[in-house]
């Protein structure tokens, strides 16, 4: 494996660590299947290599926030820059039966504003559901902003395997 290879799959344990860390402190890793998801991989291509990365579709969607119908929200990209998230809700709302697990999971209990009696989780989705509709889904960027980092140490990094490269296979040249 050369050197440049070594590097780009140190490039790719980096990303997928930091952002995997994000997660566990933006505290969006509940069930653990986006954690587990995110994965990268690097494939020598005819111009040099190629670093992939992968991850549920969701996971675009907690790294980039969704628009509510009032409220627009923003996700900072890799390369620092604000902008408003590609996402949208628009008509529809999220289903109560996925967010009445999400409560389940999370231990949320709902109280009723007169009487302060316990109201159902499906109630409480419902509730929760009206709410992400009118403001969105915060943005994370916790895939985006470990990228940016690692791409801002990729030239120095990348010139230095390059030249671990050179000098490993450089033969003996010979004056004449």
């Amino acid at each position: 494996m050369s050197s440049i290879e070594k590097y780009l799959e140190s490039f790719g344990k980096y990303v997928v660590q930091q952002a995997r860390t994000n997660l566990t402190k933006g505290k969006k890793n509940v069930t653990n299947e986006l954690y587990n998801s995110i994965k990268f991989t690097v494939t020598p291509n005819s111009e040099g290599y190629n670093v992939s990365f992968s991850m549920d579709s969701y996971g675009e969607f907690v790294d980039k926030g969704v628009s509510g119908n009032k409220k627009i929200q923003e996700f900072t990209t890799f390369d620092g820059r604000k902008i408003e998230s590609p996402f949208k809700y628009r008509s529809k709302q999220p289903p109560a039966n996925i967010l009445s697990k999400w409560i389940s999971m999370r231990g949320i209990k709902g109280r009723d504003k007169k009487s302060g009696r316990y109201i159902t989780n499906l109630s409480l989705a419902f509730l929760i559901g009206k709410k992400i509709k009118r403001d969105g889904i915060k943005s994370l960027s916790f895939f985006q902003r470990p990228l940016g980092l690692g791409l801002k140490r990729l030239p120095n990094d990348i010139m230095i395997a390059i030249k671990e490269d050179i000098l490993n296979n450089l033969k003996t040249i010979t004056a004449r």
